[in-house]
């Protein structure tokens, strides 16, 4: 039986304001139910590349107390890596061009975690992409952050926005998991979760 048949035998919930990941839920065939809870995004300066992404995507997941037998939520997080150093959400314009500033012409890593949690159980897992930029000029970063308005994106950029068709000339690795989610690994943590759980 498909996945998406044995989903509807549950209750998937969806914990994401992000309008990209919920399109890849419908895009699977997914029914589902969006529940977005706050929580605190902060964490350990120790902590490193997939091991932030991997611990947040968890810490999305503590408000939810509440999960029945039948409930599958599934939580996400995305940064940016570059030179040993975390690129998130820029917090205003200034703040966007700096960071798109300081990435031209060079590669980057976009990491993305998501974590499926049900009453009993727990599975986290991570995809990395290398992105390459082309070089691009002041006016041209500015053009892009005043036009699309990228602030609540990883590394103040969407690759499926103007900026990913003119600079970004080479990825190695997942698309989707450049725009926010490991599409594949969703599918295979539910299929693994699900095939467990009617065992």
């Amino acid at each position: 039986m498909l996945l998406e048949e044995r989903l509807k035998n549950y209750r998937l919930i969806l914990s994401s304001a992000s309008p990209r990941r919920q399109n890849f839920f419908k895009g699977m065939g997914f029914d589902f139910v969006l529940d977005i809870r706050p929580v605190n995004e902060v964490y350990d300066d120790a902590l490193e590349a997939e091991q932030i992404t991997d611990y947040l995507a968890k810490k999305k997941a503590e408000p939810f107390t509440d999960l029945q037998d039948k409930d599958i939520l599934v939580t996400s997080d995305t940064i940016v890596w570059f030179q040993g150093k975390p690129l998130e959400k820029a917090a205003n314009r200034q703040e966007a061009i700096a960071m798109l500033s300081s990435l031209q012409d060079n590669y980057h890593e976009v990491i993305t975690s998501i974590c499926i949690t049900t009453k009993n159980q727990q599975l986290v897992r991570h995809d990395k992409v290398k992105v390459w930029f082309d070089p691009l000029d002041q006016e041209q970063i500015a053009y892009y952050v005043d036009t699309y308005k990228p602030y609540d994106k990883a590394g103040s950029y969407g690759i499926q926005e103007w900026l990913g068709y003119v600079a970004v000339p080479r990825i190695e690795g997942s698309f989707f998991t450049v725009m926010g989610l490991p599409t594949h690994l969703v599918y295979k943590g539910l299929s693994e979760i699900v095939l467990a759980a009617d065992s």
